[in-house]
């Protein structure tokens, strides 16, 4: 469902910039420190915004690769925790009867 809104509002805010930008088609000066460039506002419009989108989906991957990463590791320290407390239930389980029942035995008498 989370999913469902995300694109839904994506698709908002891209109309509302389609629409913005084609209602802004007059050139405009924009200044790059070392030159001067004439561009038209749609075209100015656009590219920020399809900048804006490319360095926030890149902070999304990084994101997700890390929490991947994470989701490893703590999965890893789970199956080695649980790995080391079967062998201790093991080792437990495995201490020999007859042992128990000559010391029980010795008590008694």
């Amino acid at each position: 469902m989370k999913i469902q809104w995300s694109l839904i509002a994506a698709l908002v805010f891209a109309l509302i910039t389609a629409v913005f930008a084609v209602i802004n088609v007059k050139p405009v000066q924009v200044n790059l420190l070392f030159s001067t460039v004439s561009l038209p506002l749609i075209l100015l419009i656009i590219g920020s915004t399809l900048l804006g989108g490319i360095i926030v989906g890149s902070f999304g991957l990084y994101r997700n690769y890390r929490l991947q990463r994470e989701n490893q590791q703590l999965k890893l320290d789970l199956m080695q925790q649980t790995t080391v407390e079967e062998l201790k239930a093991t080792q437990s389980q495995s201490v020999p009867k007859d042992s128990l029942n000559n010391t029980t035995s010795e008590h008694i008498d």
